[in-house]
C-alpha cells in the first residue's frame, strides 16, 4: 500500500495569519498520526512564511512517523536537516519568491550540486528523494547522481485529469517504469487530491509515497481531520 505523508504546512499558514499559536501545528502533526497518516511532510521556506525552522526542530522531538523535510538544499536547509536527521530529505527547486514548487529538477545541468548533497544527506543516515517531472533522460541522471528515490511534481496530472486522465497518466505511468529499471523507488506529490489519487496510484508501478497538503486540509475544513485522512488512505489501498 502507498504510504501517506501529510504536508502541515498549510496549518502553520493559519497560525501564522494571526500570530499565536492557534492551530497548534505540533498538535496537528500528532493528531495526523494518530488518525492514521503514515508520515508528515513540512516545506520551510527561507521566509518562514508557513512552517518555521523552530517548528521543524520541535517536530523531530514527537514525530513517531516517517519525518519528511523538503526544500531547496541552500545552507541554512542543509543545516536543518543535518540538525534533525529526518527519514527522508526530499530536494526541491523551488526559488524563494515563488508562491508554491512549480517544477522539477534539471538533474543533468545540476548533476555536481545534487551529487554533493545527496551524498552529503545519506552520510547522515537520512534517505534523499529528489522532486523530478516525467523526462526519462532526468530520471536517468538522478539514479546516477545516487539518490535513493525521485518524487514526480503532478501538477501536470492534476491539470490535465479532469480533461483526459488516459493522457494525464501516461507520462507518468511511462516514467515510472523506467524509475524501477533504474533502481529508484518513487513518491509524488502536488495537487493530488480526492478526486485524482486513486487513478494515480492504481496507474503508477512502484509508488512508494504520496506528500499531499493543499487539497487535504481544504477538504478537512468539510469533512474533519480525521475522516479526511481516511478518505485518503481508502483510496490508496
Amino acid at each position: 500500500m502507498t504510504r501517506l505523508s501529510v504536508n502541515i504546512n498549510k496549518i502553520a499558514t493559519i497560525r501564522n495569519a494571526r500570530g499565536a499559536n492557534i492551530p497548534d501545528v505540533v498538535k496537528v502533526a500528532l493528531d495526523c498520526e494518530v488518525f492514521g497518516a503514515e508520515g508528515i511532510t513540512v516545506h520551510p521556506r527561507p521566509d518562514e512564511r508557513h512552517i518555521r525552522y523552530a517548528d521543524v526542530y520541535d517536530l523531530k522531538k514527537v514525530i513517531k512517523t516517517e519525518f519528511n523535510i523538503e526544500g531547496n538544499p541552500n545552507e541554512n536547509f542543509v543545516k536543518l536537516v543535518l540538525d534533525t536527521k529526518p527519514a527522508q530529505v526530499t530536494l526541491v527547486p523551488d526559488s524563494p519568491n515563488v508562491l508554491t514548487s512549480n517544477a522539477g529538477w534539471d538533474t543533468i545541468k545540476n548533476k555536481s550540486f545534487l551529487e554533493e548533497m545527496v551524498s552529503e544527506f545519506k552520510n547522515a543516515g537520512i534517505r534523499t528523494s529528489i522532486f523530478i517531472e516525467t523526462d526519462i533522460k532526468m530520471i536517468e541522471n538522478a539514479a546516477k547522481i545516487g539518490t535513493d528515490r525521485i518524487e514526480f511534481y503532478t501538477e501536470p496530472y492534476a491539470d490535465l485529469y479532469p480533461i483526459n486522465k488516459e493522457k494525464a497518466i501516461e507520462p507518468f505511468a511511462l516514467a515510472a517504469k523506467k524509475a524501477i529499471e533504474f533502481g529508484l523507488e518513487i513518491n509524488a506529490g502536488h495537487d493530488l487530491s480526492l478526486n485524482n489519487l486513486k487513478y494515480f496510484n492504481d496507474n503508477i508501478s512502484g509508488l512508494s509515497e504520496v506528500s499531499i497538503g493543499h487539497a487535504l486540509i481544504a477538504d478537512a475544513l468539510y469533512y474533519g481531520l480525521h475522516n479526511t485522512i481516511q478518505m485518503y488512505l481508502k483510496l490508496l489501498k
